[in-house]
């Protein structure tokens, strides 16, 4: 059996589907994955993908380019496209794929609606589902495969990037080491980065270092992040996708918001304090138990509009003192390797 996944973007997103990868490899059956750009190096050298394909980003959308996607994606011959996305364009792309069945959500539990009526056969969310991860992983069920609560997340094992990391730590000489993420997508999950500075100096005051990770266009922030920690806090060396996944394994904690370093910490197991507001924690947060979350949950909650008059602003009404707090509780959970002495 071949099995097109079709989860396009974003980072978390596709970190969030990874299981319902392993749950296709362990059933043998064989599996590709069509993907945007910005999320493709966490999929590239994938063992257990046979086929992974760029679909063009919608804004930097080219014609020739999704001919060429899709000539690839039929010459796959796959049995199923499951469209995980619940879009237009996710289920377009799954339609023309050439797949002889497109599974995916009712409109009743797509982000569009409409977008159902692509689909050859669709299938309804069970109760129970709440987090994403298993919302992936429920859409597995008309094949047979029952795995809603499986948390297994096999990212490509990419060792010039553990290279590069080494060698990264070894100039900055950080020691043991928190990791401060103060980027991401939406401007309205973000958390000030003068908070992120004074949580660098409590974490020192702990006997732990902070590094500042930072993504394209970025840079700026975390230099922000790091002036404001009065010398607690290190601006990380740049890192591509694989050496972001190998940086925050090493790490003995990450404090991050709704974004894909924060997703990407908790599939690698590290203690996470993780910072929400508009969007809804238990849909797509952490899901280890002994995982902090710090939210302020305005009135419009859950809420998935990048803008919107009620909640921005919100973050900051997150103090310091609270996540510190947090860290508190997350670190004093830790065992073995993971504890710190407080």
């Amino acid at each position: 059996m071949k099995v097109l996944f079709v989860r396009l973007s974003s980072i978390g997103d596709v970190v969030h589907t990874l299981p319902a990868l392993s749950a296709i490899h362990a059933r043998g059956w064989e599996a590709g994955w069509l993907v945007e750009p910005a999320a493709r190096p966490l999929l590239d050298g994938h063992p257990w993908l046979s086929h992974v394909v760029e679909a063009p980003a919608a804004r930097a959308f080219r014609v020739g380019d999704a001919r060429a996607a899709l000539a690839a994606l039929r010459g796959h011959g796959y049995d199923f496209a499951l469209d995980f996305q619940g879009l237009w364009k996710s289920a377009a792309w799954a339609r023309l794929s050439g797949a002889r069945h497109v599974l995916g959500y009712g409109r009743r539990w797509r982000r569009e609606p409409a977008s159902a009526l692509l689909l050859t056969e669709s299938t309804a969310l069970p109760s129970g589902a709440t987090h994403v991860i298993d919302k992936n992983l429920a859409l597995l069920a008309p094949l047979d495969i029952p795995a809603v609560g499986l948390r297994e997340f096999p990212f490509p094992f990419a060792p010039n990037a553990v290279l590069r990391v080494d060698a990264g730590l070894a100039e900055l000489g950080p020691g043991d080491f928190a990791v401060l993420n103060p980027g991401g997508g939406w401007a309205s999950k973000l958390w000030p980065a003068e908070g992120f500075g004074e949580v660098a100096r409590g974490l020192r005051d702990r006997g732990l270092r902070s590094l500042v990770t930072w993504g394209p266009g970025e840079q700026a922030l975390a230099d922000k992040v790091v002036e404001s920690s009065r010398g607690a806090a290190l601006r990380c060396f740049p890192t591509t996708l694989p050496e972001l996944v190998d940086l925050l394994r090493r790490s003995r904690l990450v404090v991050a918001a709704d974004t894909g370093p924060l997703h990407i910490a908790c599939a690698a197991g590290r203690p996470v304090v993780a910072l929400f507001g508009p969007t809804d924690p238990a849909r797509n947060g952490p899901f280890a138990a002994d995982d902090v979350v710090v939210r302020r949950a305005p009135r419009c909650a859950p809420c998935h509009r990048r803008r919107c008059a009620v909640h921005d602003g919100v973050m900051r009404d997150i103090a310091p003192a609270e996540v510190l707090a947090a860290i508190d509780r997350r670190l004093g959970q830790a065992t073995g390797e993971q504890r710190l002495a407080l």
